[in-house]
């Protein structure tokens, strides 16, 4: 068994905080030694009540020095350009970060342009994009890995495996629901009870901060520029993320087969061979994907837990690498499906 490595959680107020608390305190090799907020003074069962009689760890207020004397690995659960702030300095202390903010995601002039002027440029060309199913051996050699976002999780996963049979003349349409967490624990009039309670709408249609992270790694990964449309919609479930997408191929193929071989060796992928629900990967680090095509016209859906697989579960994945780990060791399998 290897010696234990303390681990410090930046940010521990927020759902993507608590979840990172409640993998590792059964892991076998990461340690809880520094939960922090920008707070403190309190306990995380106190911010977090479902903790009782669990885990009683002291919350601090965000302390760089403190961070260095009890931690190798950091992972910032904040907001972005916040996260940048405290990223630097971890950095150059020679800890290991993995950060699930957008702050280093993309590229300078796209993050700049749909995000805030970027204060860590440097680190910024060093940081590995946390998506393992592509970029595996690069986060294992990584000391800043960039979680992706959940919806560029599922719809890059989705969409990958067809990119080198899809039309660059047609455009793709990218239909995506996500749970009421994926829009962070602070209250505003969208995610209120009395608008989402029986309710479902679409937001920031076809200018959502996400689209232009999905461009962007696919043409990275993929070798294509693709036009890409992507609308959002809030659907009143508490977590969980269904991305539809309609895509239209240049060839003929057998595009069950395609997708089927193109991830066999990844574990936490999963092809259906019925379309995909929410239910069946909510609790867990899996994307079940399922394709139907008639003719040249594709229907790609993924789905995906959007606070695990779309962040927690996927950055502890991604730490696990960074430590030379096997990739799924305290990563959650078991869905919350009755």
């Amino acid at each position: 068994m290897k010696n234990k490595v303390n681990v410090a959680i930046v940010g521990v107020s927020g759902y993507t905080g608590l979840e990172l608390v409640k993998m590792l305190m059964n892991h076998d090799v990461f340690n809880i030694s520094y939960l922090a907020n920008t707070s403190g003074e309190t306990k995380i069962n106190k911010i977090h009540p479902c903790l009782n009689g669990i885990c009683d760890l002291e919350v601090h207020k965000v302390n760089i020095n403190d961070i260095k004397d009890t931690s190798s690995l950091v992972f910032l659960a904040l907001p972005h350009k916040a996260s940048m702030a405290y990223a630097k300095d971890l950095l150059i202390m020679g800890l290991k970060v993995v950060d699930l903010s957008a702050d280093y995601r993309l590229k300078i002039d796209t993050y700049e342009k749909y995000y805030c002027e970027h204060e860590d440029k440097n680190n910024l060309q060093n940081a590995v994009y946390g998506l393992p199913e592509f970029y595996k051996d690069e986060i294992k050699n990584a000391n800043l890995v960039a979680n992706p976002g959940c919806y560029p999780t599922a719809s890059i996963l989705a969409i990958m495996p067809f990119m080198e049979y899809l039309n660059e003349n047609q455009s793709i349409f990218i239909d995506a629901k996500s749970g009421l967490t994926g829009a962070g624990i602070k209250l505003n009039n969208m995610t209120t009870f009395v608008n989402i309670n029986e309710n479902m709408f679409a937001y920031n249609v076809l200018k959502h901060r996400h689209s232009p992270e999905i461009v962007e790694k696919i043409s990275l990964v993929g070798k294509k520029n693709l036009k890409i449309n992507f609308v959002p919609h809030l659907i009143p479930v508490s977590r969980g993320m269904l991305v539809s997408v309609y895509a239209t191929l240049n060839t003929n193929i057998d595009a069950k087969n395609v997708l089927k071989n193109y991830y066999k060796n990844e574990k936490f992928i999963r092809i259906s061979d019925i379309p995909v629900s929410i239910k069946n990967t909510t609790g867990t680090n899996f994307c079940d994907i399922f394709v139907e095509q008639n003719g040249n016209d594709i229907f790609v859906s993924s789905s995906i837990d959007n606070l695990l697989k779309g962040a927690s579960s996927a950055a502890l994945v991604n730490a696990n690498l960074m430590f030379d780990l096997p990739e799924d060791m305290g990563v959650p399998v078991i869905a919350h499906a009755n």
